[in-house]
């Protein structure tokens, strides 16, 4: 099938990650996007856009029908879902296919399949991977739940049956306050997911958090695509990530990869997908399968050579990639920073506003994924991630100093960004001996950092920058992006 047109829908950075790979293989390109997200880079790069809606996302980008009346309309051939949003939507990639769209992703088979973590976990179950003991029951009444706890073991954690990204997950540390967790869980998992299931987990308190990265082909081979370390977490939600050849010794490797390629080759995937696991010493349990793209995964791009962007794109259309697994070898550590609109001194709140300048260090083995330029707002509508910086370096030490030289060279001035955050993490002692677990930012950073005072000098030299960047001295208080620091005169 010959892929003229794809369809884009989604938003930001992974947008013009889309557009990019798009552009390579000489395929045009169709923005779908929100009324907010016309001051987006993706909305300047792409061949054609068209709105599919109102801001908010339950009006636009969560829309089933106005994304594919849209598609059809500008006769789009294809379909890319990114990351969020609907990739994972069953419902959304048999629409995709019914218009006559071609989903690039997953079948909607695999997508049910794996969305549902009860299904996933039988047949995880079936061919002998390692699991977390737990509960995937049909008895949902609070009272079974809380008998299935205690045959368990406290810690106990209690997950959505669908969905995933930490909503409906709850930590039950005992009998008394099970029911009120439980309840809790079934809620926020009815309201995000439209289904209220859970099942239970025995807790691991201290894991590591490793993923392998996996691609099924046009012709039905399966091939793994090595490990990342995600462990620095924060509320579930993966903060820096890691790629590289010594985050695992060999025979640990060995064992993993083979144990997601068993998973994938079981569902008859076809595609990109991710298998999680958690690691405690040599002893690994799985997790979870996204069906999807991941947001960090450009450091397996960068230590392996392969853009998975592309060969998502020419699985769809049926083109051989001409992969072999024994080809497919790592190379130097690369490290990835999620780059969120936020105030790293006030616990995260997520900053909004225009962005009135941004500029990211050219360095050698440095790649910059990022959605916005000076110039454009940053929406309260939708998530506050504006950017991925990406290095690579022959080793995890070169990648670690990389990164910090990166981060202390960028500027993006007219809203708060988590760049003094993230500084703080790399150079933490267990981050630079790579000892850290899912923990790591609860146990040390569980409130961000701690507000610095600034000189008058300092509070000078912004408030001079800011108005000169803004071009205007006639600014209303609360735009002001450092008031929750000084008051400007």
């Amino acid at each position: 099938m010959k892929i003229k047109k794809v369809a884009i829908a989604n938003r930001g950075e992974v947008a013009v990650r889309i557009i990019k790979a798009c552009n390579e293989l000489n395929i045009k390109t169709l923005l779908l996007h929100s009324e907010a997200d016309v001051h987006s880079r993706a909305y300047r790069m792409a061949d054609e856009t068209i709105c599919i809606g109102p801001s908010p996302s339950s009006e636009s980008y969560l829309s089933i029908e106005a994304n594919i009346a849209a598609a059809k309309q500008k006769q789009a051939d294809a379909l890319h879902p990114g990351f969020g949003f609907l990739s994972e939507n069953a419902a959304f990639a048999k629409a995709c296919e019914d218009a006559g769209i071609r989903f690039i992703g997953p079948s909607e088979k695999s997508i049910r399949l794996f969305g549902d973590k009860i299904s996933a976990k039988d047949l995880v179950g079936k061919v002998g991977v390692p699991m977390i003991p737990g509960y995937q029951g049909d008895k949902q009444d609070e009272k079974s739940l809380i008998q299935e706890a205690e045959k368990i073991g406290y810690p106990v954690l209690v997950k959505a049956a669908s969905g995933g990204g930490g909503r409906g997950m709850k930590v039950l540390r005992n009998s008394e306050e099970a029911g009120e967790w439980i309840a809790s869980a079934k809620r926020e998992a009815k309201q995000a997911f439209g289904d209220e299931r859970v099942f239970l987990e025995k807790y691991i308190e201290n894991p590591k958090h490793i993923e392998v990265q996996i691609f099924a082909d046009a012709k039905g081979e399966v091939f793994h695509l090595y490990e990342r370390e995600c462990s620095v977490q924060r509320r579930h939600q993966k903060v820096i990530e890691e790629a590289g050849e010594n985050i695992l010794p060999v025979d640990l490797r060995a064992r993993m990869c083979e144990a997601a390629i068993k998973i994938a080759k079981e569902a008859n995937y076809k595609g990109a997908g991710t298998v999680e696991f958690l690691l405690e010493g040599s002893d690994f349990y799985f997790l979870e399968m996204n069906t999807r793209l991941q947001v960090e995964h450009p450091v397996s791009e960068m230590v392996t050579g392969k853009d998975l962007v592309q060969a998502q794109i020419l699985t769809a259309a049926g083109v051989d990639l001409g992969w072999k697994q024994e080809e497919i070898s790592l190379h130097g550590h690369s490290i990835e920073c999620r780059l969120y609109a936020e105030d790293a001194y006030n616990k995260g709140i997520p900053s909004t506003g225009k962005l009135l300048a941004q500029e990211f260090s050219e360095t050698q083995g440095a790649r910059f994924d990022y959605g916005f330029e000076a110039g454009d707002i940053i929406s309260a509508y939708y998530d506050s991630m504006i950017a991925k910086l990406i290095v690579w370096g022959k080793d995890r030490k070169q990648a670690r100093s990389k990164m910090l030289q990166v981060l202390s060279n960028s500027v993006v001035f007219g809203i708060h960004t988590n760049i003094p955050y993230l500084k703080a993490i790399l150079q933490h002692p267990e981050f630079i001996d790579a000892s850290m677990t899912t923990s790591f930012i609860g146990k040390y950073f569980p409130e961000g950092l701690e507000r610095r005072e600034y000189s008058e000098e300092e509070k000078q030299v912004f408030a001079t920058l800011y108005f000169q960047a803004s071009k205007s001295r006639v600014l209303a208080r609360e735009q002001n992006p450092w008031s929750q620091n000084w008051r400007l005169p």
